[in-house]
């Protein structure tokens, strides 16, 4: 019998069981998954990304091709605040998370919505969030949570926020790059050993108590009870897991219940994407179509990104993500893009959010 998991604080928030369940966009982590994770003591971090697709675009002013139209509905805070009302219905007063990715158009405005709609904890990766703190002033009680994938970004972020905001991250999820959806690294970069998670979270961990014991979350192809075991070894008060909650029956993007089972390691792989960042996908769907030829026309309705440009960079790599995305939240298999980590061909069948953290808390 495996010894207990320990509980993490978080700021003013005690996590019961250090497991962070990864916030997943479009449409992956919402109110079900996440509200689910967190009635178990684990916390549910929803995304909010694409939130103008909750309810199948219920909640969006102005629809465009039959996409939500500009940022404003993309990033929409009336389906924010409905779909944290609904986590809550599941997993009451217990932690709840918010992702927010920094390279989006409207950061600050996201940031400031995610904490009226009543989020516990704000993680942002997808850019040096330097700024982070300056959205959450009226927010004291929100944790923040930085993502970083090297000792550099970890100075750079505490040595900003310690100038300017007298405070530094709460905790700090380190990210390897095995993960689903965006890296950190450069292409090459990804598969190399000494930016692997083994590799990168101890040298993380020492430059954490430089500010104070900064607890260190370590994520990216964290798999079972042994690689949260091997990792809290080397210097992580917690793990982060994306990849394991595409195979549970509450994952809010449906598709993935039919779709992971059947996909091979060969199924995955990294891709470029309008963001700037590589990303790690499956083979199907507008991937499948562009090694086709014949994929769908890129057209920016929903202006994202910043990086994306309105669609600049989304037609070099040939889709745009909020359309591919938004697809795959809505399950159209043709045409929507499907992120997984490097672990996914590892899901067999499809279990219960309950039944997942009892096999990661009992080993």
């Amino acid at each position: 019998m495996k010894k207990p998991l320990q509980p993490l604080t978080i700021g003013k928030h005690m996590i019961k069981i250090p497991i962070f369940q990864g916030g997943m966009g479009v449409g992956i982590s919402w109110d079900e998954l996440a509200g689910s994770v967190a009635k178990e003591g684990a916390l549910g971090i929803i995304s909010a990304v694409g939130t103008g697709y909750y309810k199948k675009m219920q909640f969006v002013e102005k629809l465009v091709h039959n996409k939500p139209f500009e940022t404003i509905n993309f990033y929409s805070k009336t389906a924010l605040n409905e779909i944290f009302a609904n986590a809550r219905k599941i997993c009451g007063s217990n932690p709840l998370g918010a992702n927010i990715l920094h390279a989006i158009n409207d950061y600050g405005r996201v940031v400031r919505d995610a904490c009226e709609a009543g989020a516990n904890i704000i993680v942002t990766g997808a850019g040096l969030p330097t700024n982070m703190p300056e959205f959450t002033k009226n927010f004291p009680d929100v944790a923040l949570v930085p993502i970083v994938s090297s000792v550099k970004a970890l100075k750079i972020i505490c040595k900003r926020w310690e100038e300017r905001y007298k405070r530094v991250p709460d905790a700090v999820v380190v990210e390897g790059p095995l993960s689903g959806g965006h890296q950190g690294f450069k292409y090459e970069d990804c598969f190399k050993p000494e930016f692997q998670l083994e590799a990168i979270v101890p040298q993380i961990a020492q430059e954490a108590k430089n500010w104070g014991n900064i607890p260190i979350i370590a994520a990216g192809g964290v798999w079972d009870r042994d690689d949260i075991d091997k990792f809290i070894a080397l210097g992580a008060s917690g793990v982060q897991m994306g990849t394991r909650f595409l195979g549970t029956k509450e994952c809010d993007a449906k598709a993935y219940q039919e779709i992971m089972p059947h996909i091979q390691e060969t199924d995955i792989e990294l891709v470029k994407s309008p963001v700037g960042y590589p990303a790690r996908a499956l083979r199907i769907g507008v991937l499948k179509r562009l090694e086709e030829g014949n994929a769908p026309k890129v057209r920016c309705v929903s202006n994202c990104v910043a990086p994306c440009h309105r669609g600049v960079e989304a037609k070099k790599v040939g889709y745009c993500i909020a359309d591919s995305l938004g697809k795959g939240h809505l399950g159209d298999k043709t045409e929507g893009l499907y992120f997984s980590g490097a672990n996914g061909y590892r899901i067999q069948k499809i279990i219960s959010v309950k039944e997942l953290i009892e096999e990661l808390t009992q080993g």
